[in-house]
């Protein structure tokens, strides 16, 4: 499993939700995404990972994966837009993340 969550996609999401360092939050395949009816990132503060979740640490915030969630989540890239003021989803193994299909 490979996630890439950029220092300023960590430090966003630290802002807005707020957390604080040694916040734990999952990552999560979202069913009915705004606009799309398909899917997208979903976002929850949860005490801890399992042991067989991905964990990533950025900005002193622990981000996890549940293995249910690996197939939308491996390869993903989230960094944030300065441009557009949004987090930015991407994943070359999908032509549409909203739609996936490889």
């Amino acid at each position: 499993m490979k996630l890439t969550i950029t220092d300023s996609a960590a430090l966003l999401y630290k802002e807005e939700i707020p957390l604080q360092d040694g916040d734990t939050i999952r990552l999560y395949v979202r069913v009915g995404g705004v606009g799309s009816g398909g899917f997208s990132v979903g976002i929850m503060k949860e005490d801890s990972p399992t042991d067989t979740s991905f964990t990533i640490i950025k900005q002193g915030i622990t981000f996890f994966v549940t293995e249910d969630d690996f197939w939308y989540l491996d390869g993903m890239k989230i960094q944030y837009n300065e441009d557009t003021g949004f987090l930015d989803f991407q994943n070359p193994q999908f032509t549409q993340l909203d739609h996936p299909e490889k």
